[in-house]
């Protein structure tokens, strides 16, 4: 059995990776590090509720084999510049040196398309930032994924996105060449990657675009 920890096991991702953990992958324990319960009953489910303060701490005692992070938020329902930088960087920032302090030998994270530390857009410098901060904790493995619009059952209702979603099926059909890797892909996909990534044993840091995704969903 493979000890999982997951952080944002609440969002749409993470649920996602949860929910198909314990229905389709009998090798997996998931043990999730949430701010509120989810409510999940299973016998390869545990969960420590906490505030995120805790979180590191939490991550330590649990000595997972690999952690999941799907951490996210928007600044607008983050409220600020300064609270979206307290998730969406320091936060999985925390988490990855957390891990590392353990034997945790694999790190999943979702990041985001165009995700580069010296981008103009805020979003997207975060997203760089985190990357680079994972990148420097030295896992065996890291695996960085980099969805594009994500599709999915929403807790909270995100009128920009809603609107991009809509409007997706033309929009992604007009994306081709290097330009599909900024097309739409449905949370479940993303998270049956992430969860297939589990299997691989090669070293190293890895990058996956989002043209990439669908591919790694269907190995395994």
């Amino acid at each position: 059995m493979k000890n999982v920890v997951v952080v944002g096991a609440t969002g749409l991702v993470g649920s996602a990776f949860a929910r198909q953990a314990l229905a389709d992958y009998p090798n997996l324990n998931i043990h999730a590090v949430v701010r509120r319960s989810t409510q999940e009953h299973h016998n390869r489910y545990r969960e420590t509720v906490a505030d995120t303060e805790s979180w590191p701490a939490a991550i330590v005692d649990t000595s997972p084999d690999a952690v999941f992070c799907a951490l996210g938020t928007t600044i607008k329902d983050a409220g600020s510049r300064a609270a979206f930088r307290k998730v969406d960087f320091e936060l999985v920032a925390a988490v990855a040196a957390a891990a590392r302090q353990t034997e945790c030998r694999q790190f999943i994270s979702i990041s985001s398309g165009m995700a580069d530390a010296s981008a103009k857009s805020f979003y997207l410098q975060m997203k760089g930032a985190a990357e680079e901060a994972l990148m420097a904790q030295g896992f065996d493995r890291l695996d960085i994924i980099r969805p594009g619009l994500l599709k999915g059952d929403r807790k909270q209702f995100r009128l920009g996105e809603s609107l991009a979603i809509a409007a997706s099926p033309v929009m992604d059909r007009l994306m081709l060449g290097p330009m599909k890797k900024f097309r739409s892909i449905h949370a479940d996909v993303v998270a049956k990657a992430a969860l297939n990534l589990l299997s691989e044993d090669e070293p190293g840091a890895f990058i996956h675009e989002n043209n990439t995704i669908p591919l790694l969903a269907e190995t395994g």
